[in-house]
């Protein structure tokens, strides 16, 4: 996937979740300081410039990468 067409994925998004093993990086892409496009790609993209599965849209949040604690509480099913 070419860094444009992930980018375009971001969209009318106003969070980024990105899951790496245990740790969860929170991104407001709403935010002025958000980070650089750049940045952005890299960590939704694997090293092979692939973007890492799953990927999906949950409302105005984008998801990407497999962390249970994180997908429930993306979708709503955490335990409190």
């Amino acid at each position: 996937m070419v860094a444009n067409e992930v980018l375009s994925l971001l969209e009318g998004m106003t969070e980024l979740c990105v899951a790496k093993g245990r740790k969860v990086v929170r991104v407001d892409l709403s935010a002025d300081d958000r980070p650089a496009d750049s940045d952005l790609v890299g960590m939704m993209t694997s090293r092979w410039g692939k973007l890492r599965a799953p990927a999906m849209r949950v409302g105005t949040t984008f998801v990407v990468g497999f962390n249970q604690d994180m997908l429930a509480e993306v979708f709503g099913t955490a335990n409190d």
